[in-house]
């Protein structure tokens, strides 16, 4: 019988665990963007103007990633060995591993760029009065999901939910109230166990379905041969991007130039990544992600799935990656509703740097070529 969270502690939670979406007030996320805000005040930025984009040079900059070093973030690796950095003005760009709040690295001047979603982003902003947009994002489509197994569960639809134990982390538990909320779910119909990352509670058959991420659980399910099913968050009521791009109001005013920048070469990279997963997946092994103890196994089905499903849309095609759709922000917004977080798509976006990017740049739209 499946115990409590803390006898479901991970083994490895670098290798089992994902780090989850923060939607209630005072996690850490929160408190930590709190720090930055007490600690940046009153001592102002210094603006530097964007500059001569043609001629310019912007030195050393960095991202926060907001996870470990794994094919997560593999166009970020094309972007520095191909030289996309420097091509587009910098002498360096240093890739910070997570986990990390990317809000509050952003926010203390730390990073230039950081790696986080739009749930946390727009937390802060509404709870904390943080300075922050989003101004891209990598996955258009979150990768949330309710995995089950095909033999224990088999949670196709939302109706399967009925009567189902779900084994929900305590971070993920407003996300997933507000999926239930959304699609009209009492949670008297179900059972909801508190749980933490690791998922073999799901694989003993402990549990029905697991709070999960799509390149991370489902993925374990496949490489000890079970039979994976997942119920996607973002088809089922819950759309919001995620792997999103956030910068200071304050870069976005004064830097723009360099943020614009920053985003052509992480535009270059993706498209590298996307158009060969595997070869991303093996340069993850090999490079960046190197004496993490990952397997190629897991990070090349990642690299896939991402490539197929997550980073690229309908809209990506028309208008280049990273863009981010007026009704995918007002979904974005609509989502964070549901978990009780209230904010606009004004307060939480900033697409006009891409806007200027895909105009300055037109060639870039076309990454499938």
């Amino acid at each position: 019988m499946i115990q409590p969270t803390g006898s479901l502690a991970p083994r490895n939670q670098a290798a089992h665990g994902r780090r989850a979406v923060h939607v209630v007030k005072g996690l850490a996320v929160a408190a930590a963007v709190a720090l930055a805000l007490s600690a940046c005040a009153g001592g102002g930025t210094a603006a530097s103007g964007g500059g001569d984009a043609e001629a310019a040079s912007y030195g050393a900059a960095s991202i926060q990633l907001s996870w470990i070093k794994n094919a997560e973030f593999m166009g970020e690796y094309y972007a520095d060995k191909n030289g996309y950095f420097a091509d587009a003005g910098f002498d360096s760009v240093e890739l910070i591993a997570g986990p990390a709040s990317a809000e509050a690295g952003v926010i203390s001047g730390n990073v230039d760029l950081g790696v986080g979603n739009a749930i946390s982003t727009g937390t802060v902003i509404a709870n904390e009065g943080a300075p922050l947009k989003v101004i891209g994002a990598t996955y258009q489509k979150n990768p949330f999901s309710i995995l089950s197994l095909a033999g224990v569960g088999n949670i196709i639809t939302l109706a399967d939910l009925k009567g189902k134990t779900i084994g929900v982390q305590a971070s993920n538990q407003s996300l997933w109230e507000a999926f239930l909320a959304v699609n009209e779910i009492d949670p008297k119909s179900l059972t909801t166990v508190p749980v933490e990352y690791d998922p073999t509670p799901l694989f003993n058959g402990e549990v029905d379905g697991w709070f999960s991420y799509l390149t991370n659980e489902g993925i374990d399910a496949e490489l000890k041969g079970l039979d994976p099913v997942n119920l996607p968050l973002a088809d089922n009521g819950l759309p919001f991007v995620a792997e999103t791009l956030v910068a200071s109001d304050d870069a976005i005013k004064n830097d723009r130039e360099k943020l614009k920048a920053l985003l052509v070469a992480e535009i270059r990279g993706w498209t590298d990544a996307i158009k060969d997963p595997d070869a991303a997946a093996k340069l993850t092994i090999d490079s960046y992600g190197k004496g993490l103890g990952l397997s190629i196994e897991k990070e090349t089905r990642q690299a896939q799935i991402q490539s197929a499903d997550l980073v690229v849309s309908d809209e990506t095609a028309k208008n280049g990656l990273f863009t981010i759709s007026d009704a995918l922000q007002k979904q974005s917004v609509k989502t964070l509703k549901a978990a009780g977080v209230t904010i606009t798509p004004k307060q939480l976006f900033d697409v006009s740097l891409l806007a200027e990017v895909y105009q300055e740049n037109p060639d870039l739209i076309a990454y499938g070529k």
